[in-house]
């Protein structure tokens, strides 16, 4: 049975979008595989979207997001031992084609997780007041692209 796509509240629309661009970083990385593409080469363009976008954005959910349900929740505390995993991941600091698989499947589950799973009860329990702070301090803004090396356009 197909998913049904998830109505998801405005404030949390900027997070989704975001998500959207991991997604497809883990695509360009298996992308990257498929053309034999060397591992550093991935690796750069891995490293520059952590330091561009991903350490901001789990900034924002864990200063911003995760709150709404507690820190204590468990949904919270996977999210947060799975944002550590990443990280530990992307501080490894090496090209290695393992180490870049890891990174390929546990971003994408995680984001997985978040959308279908942490959001959706994000999106139950939040006020009016705390969907206002999000968006207050989290605009969607522009994603830029680094095109230095499209290593995952044939």
């Amino acid at each position: 049975m197909p998913l049904k796509p998830l109505k998801r509240h405005k404030a949390l629309q900027p997070l989704s979008r975001e998500h959207h661009f991991g997604l497809l970083l883990c695509y360009k990385i298996r992308m990257g595989f498929r053309y034999h593409i060397a591992p550093i080469r991935i690796r750069t363009y891995a490293s520059w979207f952590y330091k561009t976008h991903l350490i901001p954005h789990f900034e924002i959910e864990e200063t911003h997001i995760f709150p709404v349900l507690g820190n204590d929740h468990e949904l919270v505390k996977r999210a947060l031992t799975e944002h550590k995993s990443i990280i530990q991941l992307f501080e490894k600091n090496n090209d290695d084609t393992v180490t870049l698989q890891h990174i390929e499947d546990q971003l994408e589950q995680h984001i997985r997780f978040e959308e279908r799973v942490l959001f959706p009860e994000i999106q139950n329990v939040a006020s009016e007041a705390e969907f206002l702070h999000i968006e207050k301090i989290h605009n969607s803004e522009s994603f830029v692209e680094n095109t230095t090396d499209v290593f995952w356009v044939k």
